[in-house]
């Protein structure tokens, strides 16, 4: 199942998601909604005004959550 953070330079709760995700083994994508705006109105669509965006397959939340992180591994 792809992974991808919708994410912005200088983010600390992206960060920890980042680390999250490499601790558990898995792969990721990031994008950086700060330098593409089709990334952030897509973002903006599923209601989210807080980073990082993480989509997981059909799955989305936003934060940092680490229980969401440790029920992808």
């Amino acid at each position: 199942m792809p992974i991808e953070i919708y994410s912005k330079p200088a983010c600390v709760q992206c960060t920890a998601t980042y680390r999250a995700l490499e601790k558990q083994g898995l792969d990721y994508t990031v994008v950086d909604v700060a330098a593409d705006a089709v990334a952030r109105e897509f973002v903006e669509r599923l209601g989210y005004r807080q980073l990082p965006v993480v989509v997981a397959g059909e799955d989305h939340w936003s934060g940092f959550r680490p229980d969401r992180i440790r029920a992808l591994g």
